[in-house]
């Protein structure tokens, strides 16, 4: 049975470790902002496009997984992700990543992290939906030491990426991320390991899907 598990994140939570070791763990992919755009830009996703890929799916899921192989290993250094760039999408654009994300998860159970998964995903039956909060201070602290940056700066950055994010969130799903009835699962990952929070997650995801 295919399964979609979707992660959304405060900032400062390790939400993109924590995707990661949870794909290791299940052997699925993960799929997140920057993995949709080297995507799009690789095989020029149009609407035309997608449905060239699924008439001949098997031929592009092998070429495809050679990239996402590539991809992954580039985006798994150390906090790529460009933190400081406004988080800035256009409708036609979030169009296409909704309809890539759809036709990913058609194909093989995935991880998908941000790009309010929860959201596009809402009716599917197959969908275990996850949201990762923090205490304050355990994020900026993760923040800092990662970035190597001061405590103040941490608390500043945080509060401008939560901000965008929810911005991100309501400008293409009209809801609130913080609305738990969003999720299957909310998680305070506080003093927890990384590692930890992917192996509860996994066996909740075992438990209600198979």
């Amino acid at each position: 049975m295919k399964y979609i598990i979707t992660i959304s994140r405060e900032f400062g939570t390790g939400g993109r470790q924590i995707a990661n070791i949870l794909g290791q763990r299940l052997g699925v992919k993960v799929y997140d902002k920057k993995l949709l755009e080297e995507l799009k830009q690789r095989y020029n996703l149009t609407q035309e496009e997608m449905d060239r890929i699924k008439a001949k799916r098997l031929t592009w899921w092998d070429e495809f997984a050679k990239f996402y192989q590539q991809a992954q290993a580039w985006a798994n250094r150390p906090y790529y992700e460009s933190v400081y760039v406004p988080n800035v999408t256009s409708e036609l654009l979030y169009q296409d990543e909704e309809r890539i994300l759809t036709a990913l998860a058609e194909q093989e159970s995935c991880v998908i992290l941000g790009r309010t998964g929860f959201h596009i995903f809402r009716n599917n039956p197959n969908a275990f939906k996850v949201f990762l909060i923090a205490d304050k201070p355990f994020r900026r602290d993760k923040v800092a030491r990662r970035l190597n940056i001061n405590e103040g700066s941490a608390d500043l950055l945080i509060s401008k990426i939560d901000e965008d994010r929810e911005n991100f969130t309501l400008s293409f799903s009209g809801k609130s991320r913080y609305e738990a009835h969003n999720y299957d699962l909310v998680l305070n990952v506080s003093g927890l390991e990384p590692e930890t929070v992917a192996d509860f997650i996994a066996e909740c995801v075992k438990q209600k899907i198979h």
